[in-house]
């Protein structure tokens, strides 16, 4: 692994540990023939045999205990938390169940090969539809010329129909549109954004669209459950399963939460904060990696690179999630679980990118490869 070597652990502290012992033994001998040849000079010979013994009894104990005693306090100072442990066929298996659900995120209906747009809404109409004259242009075989119309007013977006055959969580367009007063009666449905809590998904045929919110521009993503890209995606690739990917990390809270500005591939920039900062270490060395939360997720997610990024695995960088540290602070890193973001998939995404201090100087050679899905 280049420059991810690991290097062996307490080799140093054993060398450390056996030379105090030795040097305490060693001392310890010589106060014992001191101690025995005042008493042969005190008492006849018999019984300076017999003191000799005891001494050396009470001496070589009392040396052993210092000895051992000096160890473990040496051994506590520089000892470090082992690394947790894991049957590696149980790994094994884990790590091929998080391929598989990794494949499964990928190709479902509703994955990221589905998208096939992105546009941005300006105020006011927007109308879609298959005609090159519309503002939002599909071109798809059963898109009609005009297909509806997306009003942006005031933040909000509103959808009006212009075709039969929509349907919202199932249910048809007809059955929940309501009459707005600013629309000149329209009958429009009121969309929720991505920033919003349940986000309205409307349904065409193959075709969904869902409106989604980047600072204070707002956009209309559409997705094809039958796109090529996700018909003929035949998988992607990984390292191969690495235990010594699998760190043993301790979390570092910020307190107050600290403010991480993060860019995404279109030049926008989010404010983000993060909790803290998972620590690791590598090859002797020290690393952090400053994560963030998303809502209703339980799990620290991570934005990373890395000299693999461009090479092996996806240029702009990967992601990682965690589970959260235990009490202690405690947390495992695995960087076998680590997985490229939606544009290594589709040129539709608005995929963030790695703030500088989460760009790691060596190579990670573990987790998700990348190759081109697309043009």
């Amino acid at each position: 692994m280049n420059d991810a070597h690991f290097a062996p652990k307490g080799a140093s502290h054993y060398f450390e540990v056996t030379f105090a012992i030795n040097i305490l033994l060693l001392t310890e001998r010589e106060v014992w023939i001191e101690d025995a040849a005042r008493v042969a000079e005190a008492r006849p010979s018999g019984r300076a045999t017999t003191a000799m013994r005891h001494l050396s009894f009470k001496g070589k104990s009392a040396g052993v205990m210092l000895a051992l005693s000096f160890c473990l306090a040496l051994a506590s100072c520089n000892r470090k938390p082992p690394k947790s442990q894991i049957d590696p066929n149980t790994y094994a298996r884990e790590i091929e169940q998080w391929h598989q659900e990794r494949w499964k995120e990928l190709n479902n209906e509703s994955g990221w090969l589905t998208l096939v747009g992105l546009f941005w809404l300006k105020d006011g109409s927007n109308m879609c539809g298959s005609d090159p004259k519309m503002d939002v242009v599909l071109l798809h075989d059963n898109v009609p010329s005009q297909l509806g119309n997306f009003i942006v007013t005031r933040g909000a977006v509103g959808f009006v129909p212009l075709n039969d055959g929509f349907t919202v969580e199932g249910k048809p367009l007809s059955t929940i549109l309501t009459h707005s007063k600013n629309m000149n009666a329209e009958l429009m449905l009121p969309l929720r954004s991505d920033a919003e809590d349940h986000p309205t998904i409307l349904n065409y045929g193959s075709l969904s669209f869902q409106i989604i919110k980047r600072g204070d521009k707002l956009g209309l993503r559409v997705k094809d459950s039958q796109n090529p890209d996700r018909v003929n995606f035949q998988g992607t690739e990984f390292y191969p399963a690495d235990l010594n990917w699998r760190l043993d990390a301790r979390f570092e809270p910020y307190n107050p939460p600290k403010p991480m500005p993060i860019t995404n591939v279109l030049g926008m920039e989010s404010s983000e904060s993060s909790p803290g900062a998972v620590k690791f270490e590598v090859n002797g060395k020290d690393y952090r990696l400053d994560a963030i939360t998303e809502k209703d997720e339980p799990r620290l997610f991570m934005i990373i690179s890395d000299t693999t990024s461009g090479k092996d695995s996806y240029p702009a960088g990967r992601y990682l999630y965690v589970e959260p540290p235990d009490a202690s602070g405690h947390l495992i890193i695995d960087f076998n679980k680590a997985y490229s973001p939606p544009c290594a998939f589709t040129k539709f995404a608005t995929c963030p990118l790695p703030p500088r201090q989460n760009r790691l100087p060596f190579a990670i050679e573990a987790g998700e490869k990348y190759k081109p899905h697309r043009d």
